[in-house]
């Protein structure tokens, strides 16, 4: 805007994860439209426009930009900045495990200049390439100036190719924004905290995949849960339970057609069951189930910690609860999209006996955990969740049920086991699971939420008071953010510490909201809590997965979870805040 900033500009490609070899270069641009002013070449002075090409053997990128000005004066006499100049150099990060050069740039904007750097795909092109990248050699052979050749070749131009001007990338940022103003306009929320659950559905949007409806649980893999700790996951895959969280709230805000395609990516893959009739807990972006975990150690990882990890093993654990969340996700895509066909009923009957069949088993549960499996309480609600929807839906839409008296016994059995052997006594709470009632477990908020008890119970209320106590004092509460456990007391498997987990935080605000409804001091305490968590979100309105005692950001970035509890506590917050007249602090 004004003054000058020095830049600079790395771009350092690790082809399949540093593993693979590749050849980097600079060669001059095609993609320039001859005449257009240009930039200087390395080492040289004559101005011609040159772009970075790295190359391995199963995949190419390419390194341009198009420098510009965007102060244009009328008369000679104007102060007009000239053209930024770029010059890219070669950059050597052997030493941090890359197998091939990076390209870098050292420069200076002032007022008015501006540099759009865009790194693309190279299709390849078989021998046809080699016209794409004349030399100067072969201008002088065929007797044409090498600025010839350049013009003429620019002149033929592939569809996925095109010329690279500053018009053309004008145009590709407002049709993007064009196309993203358009999107978050459909949204019906009129709620409070406007802002934030916007920035949440943005977010969500961009974690689908188009072509097959898949959301993935984050973008991002081995981003640590703890700095130089070895809670580092892949999350780019599609967790059933996730994504039927994602469902919610993409219907509270009404967008019915991302709900609709991944109602149709989950029944594909109900279509494709496992013998047994179970489903995988999660899958790749197209629907496949072999996520196989490999850890590259040729790797630092973020800030040193370490394994690095691509894949994800839990691929194959046995996580009973997804079976609620997905048939919550069913009966909500009833209530808000598209209706159930016959065929796809039949494929929901056929889950919902699977879960009355193996209701009474233990699992890993929610948190994945990598030693045993236990009786845990998050999973005995979720699978209570899955028969009742399941009931719901056959009453609601009258729908044939052959087995409704044994799933409405098997629900009923489970609802009195979870109230004999999750509740602990001695201490007044709901424990972790079956075997470890005395290990508090941030993940009972969900029982009033998913409606499984009423908020006012007092075992519930109870459970909640002791979980805002901090760790000193037995609680998971840390300066407002809760922690999912105490890793010291619940041993799962996987060693090392994590911070506070956002999702969890959000859940412990929205059953601050239910239980506020019979107690006001519960519901102001929700609007302080939920204030003081927006406070965390980055510039653009995003969080990540776990947040540390002083505030950093952990673990994934940014998590789909996360911002569907996020938009899930605004919208039950600012519907209650509206029904009893309290205005938000």
């Amino acid at each position: 805007m004004r003054g000058s900033v020095p830049l600079r500009m790395e771009c350092a490609p690790a082809f399949n994860y540093a593993r693979d070899a590749h050849r980097t270069s600079i060669v001059p641009d095609a993609s320039i439209p001859h005449g257009t002013t240009p930039t200087d070449t390395p080492n040289s002075s004559n101005h011609r426009h040159y772009k970075g090409l790295f190359e391995s053997d199963s995949l190419s990128l390419d390194l341009r930009f198009i420098a510009e000005t965007t102060i244009h004066g009328h008369g000679t006499h104007e102060d007009v900045p000239e053209v930024p100049r770029i010059e890219l150099k070669e950059l050597d990060l052997g030493k941090q495990g890359h197998l091939g050069k990076a390209l870098c740039a050292d420069f200076e904007l002032g007022e008015g200049q501006c540099v759009t750097f865009v790194v693309r795909h190279d299709p390849p092109r078989g021998d046809s390439e080699k016209s794409r990248k004349p030399s100067e050699k072969f201008a002088s052979e065929i007797g044409v100036s090498f600025d010839t050749l350049i013009a003429g070749v620019s002149k033929l131009r592939a569809i996925d190719d095109p010329f690279l001007t500053k018009d053309l990338l004008a145009g590709l940022l407002k049709s993007t924004n064009k196309y993203w103003m358009t999107w978050i306009k459909q949204s019906t929320y009129n709620g409070s905290w406007k802002e934030a659950v916007l920035r949440s559905a943005l977010a969500l949007k961009l974690l689908i995949y188009e072509p097959t409806g898949a959301v993935v649980a984050s973008p991002t893999f081995s981003l640590p849960e703890y700095i130089g700790g070895t809670r580092n996951w892949d999350y780019r895959y599609s967790w059933i339970r996730d994504a039927s969280f994602t469902l919610y709230a993409l219907l509270r805000l009404g967008f019915t057609y991302e709900a609709d395609a991944y109602m149709e990516f989950i029944f594909q893959r109900l279509r494709d069951k496992n013998p047994d009739g179970s489903i995988q807990i999660m899958y790749t972006i197209h629907g496949g189930k072999d996520l196989e975990e490999i850890e590259l150690e040729h790797l630092d990882g973020h800030r040193g910690s370490k394994p690095v990890r691509i894949g994800n093993g839990a691929a194959d654990h046995l996580q009973l609860d997804i079976y609620g969340e997905l048939l919550d996700c069913i009966y909500l895509g009833q209530k808000f999209g598209k209706p159930l066909s016959y065929d796809d009923w039949v494929l929901v009957r056929e889950l919902v006996d699977f879960v009355v069949s193996n209701v009474n088993r233990p699992d890993l549960s929610i948190w994945e955990v990598r030693n045993k499996e236990r009786h845990f309480t998050y999973s005995k609600v979720m699978l209570w969740v899955a028969i009742d929807r399941g009931l719901r839906l056959a009453d609601k839409r009258s729908l044939p049920c052959p087995n409704r008296i044994k799933w409405l016994t098997a629900r009923d059995e489970l609802y009195e086991n979870v109230m004999k052997n999750a509740w602990n006594a001695e201490k007044s709470v709901f424990g972790q699971s079956y075997e470890d009632s005395d290990v508090l477990d941030s993940a009972v908020l969900i029982m009033p939420l998913v409606f499984f008890m009423q908020p006012s119970d007092p075992r519930f209320v109870n459970t909640l008071k002791e979980i805002l106590k901090t760790p000193e004092r037995g609680g998971l509460t840390s300066n407002g953010l809760v922690y999912r456990y105490d890793v010291k007391k619940a041993d799962d498997g996987v060693g090392g510490e994590e911070g506070t987990f956002s999702l969890c935080t959000l859940w412990c605000v929205e059953a601050l909201t239910r239980v506020g409804q019979y107690d006001e001091a519960m519901l102001e305490k929700s609007v302080t809590m939920f204030e003081d968590f927006l406070m965390y979100l980055n510039h653009v309105g995003l969080c990540t997965e776990e947040i540390s005692d002083a505030g950093e950001a952990l673990g994934n970035a940014v998590q789909g979870f996360t911002h569907v509890t996020l938009i899930s506590a605004a919208y039950n917050l600012s519907r209650t805040l509206t029904k009893k007249h309290v205005p938000s602090i």
